[in-house]
């Protein structure tokens, strides 16, 4: 039962951030705001939105294993897994800047978290935590990020069309979405104790799992979708955008709200968001520059299915 309402809390979860969206997009449209400022706000907020909900639920709960693992995990598998799922339907060409500057700033929010979570390690304390502190310069290098992507979209165009829909509907669409946000996130945060319970396994391991693959299924249709359609830029962009966003606002927030005790045993989990970042850079550069080939996507997969083994052996 508790995996039947996991699943149920991911269909309203994400249901409800695509509504969020559609909702406030249309809002939005009716004064005259610009696609692309539409875009760099609204649809981008809205696709992490599940991650940021599950991590409040997590955080308020003392859940912080989950909130952790939440977003580490879904860096690893955006990267391991869904650029892997979608480089296999179609190579994907990245952008020199792409290449140069987005990539390298997931890989530097990795490296951040790090030395952040790390307080035992390298201050000699008793404990390691993400404070509010830390949490308030995630924030400022989030907003350095938006400052950045704002300056590279100016005169660009944002290619999916944006919806337009009465006010009264609009706003009952921003409504129901932020319902099902509330409940969905609710609903996968307690099932996804229950299950760990039941297992016998640790709650870092549920959200470094099924948790981190369940709220990044935004980003795995999107990604797969833009593969199929011959539009990498939509989706390396989606990913590596979706990983900053992650370590930067979500966990800069979730530990602004409440400080998330860090377990060191999740230094690997940390690594391996460091390892995803960086092969992805390296490849760049082997075999077609500037290009993910379907063998470096299946060798992705690979690593995925290594590292998730490995994680319930660890327990």
């Amino acid at each position: 039962m508790s995996i039947i309402l996991l699943i149920v809390g991911f269909v309203i979860l994400i249901k409800g951030a695509d509504l969020l969206v559609d909702g406030a997009s249309s809002i939005a449209k009716k004064f005259k705001i610009s696609d692309i400022v539409i875009g760099l706000t609204i649809v981008a907020f809205g696709t992490s939105a599940p991650e940021l909900i599950v991590n409040l639920f997590a955080s308020f709960q003392g859940n912080t294993d989950i909130a952790i693992g939440n977003i580490v995990g879904s860096n690893i598998a955006n990267i391991f897994l869904i650029l892997g799922v979608a480089g296999l339907i179609y190579p994907l060409t990245v952008k020199k800047d792409t290449t140069w500057k987005e990539i390298p700033l997931s890989l530097l929010a990795a490296l951040v978290l790090g030395f952040m979570a790390n307080d035992a390690l390298l201050d000699g304390r008793d404990y390691s935590m993400l404070s509010r502190i830390d949490g308030l310069i995630l924030l400022c290098f989030f907003a350095i990020f938006l400052y950045y992507t704002g300056g590279i979209a100016k005169g660009e165009e944002v290619d999916e069309e944006i919806p337009k829909y009465t006010l009264s509907k609009s706003v009952l669409f921003v409504v129901l979405g932020l319902v099902g946000l509330t409940a969905g996130g609710r609903l996968v945060v307690t099932q996804a104790v229950s299950i760990a319970t039941w297992l016998g396994i640790s709650e870092a391991v549920i959200g470094l799992t099924v948790v981190a693959v369940g709220t990044s299924l935004p980003e795995l249709v999107t990604s797969a979708m833009a593969a199929l359609k011959k539009k990498p830029d939509i989706a390396i962009g989606n990913v590596v955008g979706s990983n900053i966003f992650n370590i930067f606002w979500i966990l800069g927030i979730s530990a602004v709200i409440r400080p998330l005790p860090f377990n060191p045993v999740a230094n690997m989990d940390i690594i391996m968001t460091l390892l995803a970042s960086f092969l992805l850079f390296v490849w760049m550069f082997i075999g077609e520059r500037h290009k993910l080939q379907r063998w470096q996507a299946a060798l992705f997969l690979v690593i995925y299915v290594g590292y998730t083994g490995l994680l319930f052996i660890r327990g």
